[in-house]
């Protein structure tokens, strides 16, 4: 890795910093037998400046000083014990004893997502307790935890989504070596780790990048955080190197499975090859020869582009791409809300669920009304379903909501019991957040812990975002919103596994661990050699679809779903065995003469 703290083979460590708007760059050691120590780095071009040292060895703390005046932390840091704004610690790559040798990963058609926000999973919010929950996950049926992102933040609460040092996992959590024990644990139960990552901008605090590296930044392009990351003008191939080497090294120092790249359309690259293209490349074209290796992006372009495959069927670029729309279209059917971007799913539900389960994208080029009639996305039907991870629930559509409802709290069951199954058994790789498994009964709410200037200014923003929508036009009604810098609104979110005692909980659990059991026994084995164009799907009434596969074993699987309208005639029974259905006996005859509001079947022909 060019950037940050390397312990060397014969003992001392390099240090190389990136700070082309400086005009000198100190290393300090501290403490030193007591002592603080200010060492001189060389100025090496291009912007570069190192200095190796037998002063400094594992364990040894240190900050950069800039001009003789500010100190700062390694952007590269991989630790920063006394947080974001304290001094980096030095860790060695090669001190943690890995034991998963024989771990190459699993293949993408076996994915299982769980996401898991680490300080919210467990009461003590830390690796280690997470670690100690994995075998509840295998249990589920789950093939692969995704982790929401733990880069370093400010204060000891965040959703992760404001880390400023990309390279750090955040202290609250634990260690460097916490985080490997985490990953090693999991590999050993068979189950995959994802970690979310961000690519589009730094946090608003413990950024200092702007002071000596301007060049990070471009006005060229901006985003809701401001100046973008500068991946296509002058010095950007140190920027780009920078986040591909990120990448690379969560998957090698740490071993992790595979990533999922945060709102990559707010990524503005007009070179070529396209900064998403050059970091996936690189990663196949490395570490991807010899594992498993998965990229997954969020992508509100619904840029169908990165997700191609090669003649045999393999991503070129990235595996999959998470589904919003799938999201949205059941969101709209299950709750019947219509405002904000509801509003472009409302009038034809049933038709974009079935566009989603059969070609991927509910919008594929077509004018959004949310979008002020801009087009949005691009043609998706040539790709197979597994380029797409489908959800009802992830921390953005449950956290975005004022007091982080979950969809279990806006819709009745048996609507809800109708879209878990089609998303748990639909080809599509299914993504559950956490907690839904057994119907907690907790928010998760949007929290974070910034210093006070940029607390209150956080707090009143949130509350003033939601003021354009009808029912929070009343100020009393807005100063309800739980105010994200609160400790308590952080408490709030922690899943309470002891509710699993109750007997409503574990009849979602084992819900859900039945269907995936379906998934695993059913559908994983015939997913392999899947291709695009191989599905259709039919408005059989106003509210009644059925959606039939071509699998890779040439097998056939069929939906057949009411979606709030019960059936008022007589319509044949799709070939095939029965699979699932949400009320059993209805489905037994050649034809369904009588169906439920809502209900869904699934009919596997081998």
């Amino acid at each position: 890795m060019p950037f940050g703290a390397e312990v060397q083979e014969g003992g001392g460590v390099r240090f190389r910093l990136w700070a082309p708007q400086a005009e000198c760059v100190h290393l300090q050691l501290e403490p030193f037998e007591g002592e603080k120590r200010l060492l001189p780095m060389e100025k090496s071009g291009h912007g570069w400046y190192h200095l190796r040292t037998d002063e400094a060895c594992p364990g040894t703390l240190y900050r950069y000083q800039v001009n003789e005046e500010l100190f700062v932390p390694d952007p590269a840091s991989r630790y920063q014990p006394e947080d974001i704004h304290g001094p980096s610690e030095v860790v060695s790559a090669e001190g943690f004893p890995w034991d998963d040798g024989d771990w190459k990963g699993r293949p993408w058609e076996e994915a299982i997502l769980y996401e898991m926000h680490v300080g919210t999973f467990t009461s003590e919010g830390t690796f280690a307790a997470a670690a100690a929950r994995l075998d509840c996950l295998v249990d589920l049926g789950i093939t692969a935890v995704e982790l929401m992102p733990v880069a370093d933040f400010p204060g000891g609460r965040n959703w992760g989504y404001d880390g400023a040092l990309l390279f750090a996992a955040d202290s609250s959590y634990g260690r460097p070596e916490d985080l490997k024990r985490f990953v090693r644990t999991a590999h050993h139960q068979g189950l995959m780790v994802f970690l979310d990552v961000v690519y589009n901008h730094f946090g608003p605090e413990g950024n200092y990048l702007h002071i000596y590296a301007e060049s990070f930044f471009t006005n060229k392009h901006q985003t809701p955080w401001g100046a973008a990351i500068n991946f296509d003008g002058p010095d950007s191939r140190t920027v780009r190197d920078f986040f591909i080497h990120n990448a690379l090294y969560w998957l090698e120092e740490y071993h992790v499975d595979g990533l999922r790249i945060d709102a990559v359309h707010a990524i503005h690259d007009d070179s070529r090859p396209h900064i998403l293209q050059e970091l996936a490349q690189e990663v196949r074209e490395t570490l991807g020869r010899e594992r498993h290796i998965h990229l997954v992006l969020e992508n509100d372009n619904n840029a169908a582009r990165f997700l191609k495959r090669d003649s045999a069927g393999t991503p070129i670029f990235y595996s999959a791409q998470w589904n919003d729309d799938i999201h949205h279209t059941l969101h709209c059917l299950l709750t019947k809300e219509t405002g904000g971007y509801y509003a472009d799913y409302k009038d034809r539900s049933v038709f974009f669920l079935g566009r989603c389960l059969a070609e991927g994208f509910a919008y594929q080029g077509e004018s959004s009304k949310y979008r002020s009639g801009g087009r949005r996305g691009e043609s998706s039907k040539d790709l197979p379903p597994t380029a797409f991870v489908s959800f009802i629930q992830n921390h953005d559509q449950v956290g975005n909501r004022a007091f982080g409802d979950r969809i279990t709290h806006l819709a009745e069951e048996r609507a809800l019991r109708v879209a878990v199954a089609i998303v748990l058994l639909a080809p599509s790789p299914p993504l559950l957040f956490m907690g839904q498994e057994f119907n907690c009964l907790e928010p998760f709410l949007f929290f974070c812990d910034f210093g006070p200037d940029l607390a209150r200014s956080v707090t009143e923003g949130r509350r003033r975002e939601f003021a354009r929508f009808p029912e929070f036009k009343d100020p009393a009604t807005r100063g309800n919103i739980p105010d994200p810098n609160h400790v308590s609104t952080f408490q709030r979110s922690k899943l309470n596994w002891d509710s699993l005692s109750k007997s409503a909980h574990k009849t979602w659990l084992a819900y859900h661990r039945d269907l995936l059991a379906l998934r695993r026994r059913h559908i994983v084995p015939r997913l392999r050699g899947l291709r695009g164009q191989q599905a259709a799907f039919r408005l059989l009434d106003e509210k009644l679809l059925e959606v039939a596969w071509v699998l890779g074993d040439g097998s056939g699987l069929t939906l057949v779903a009411a979606l709030g309208q019960g059936l008022e005639k007589v319509i044949d029974r799709p070939p095939g065995d029965i699979l699932f259905e949400t009320q059993e006996g209805t489905a037994r005859h050649d034809v369904f003469e009588a169906m439920p509001r809502w209900y869904a079947a699934w009919f596997l022909e081998r």
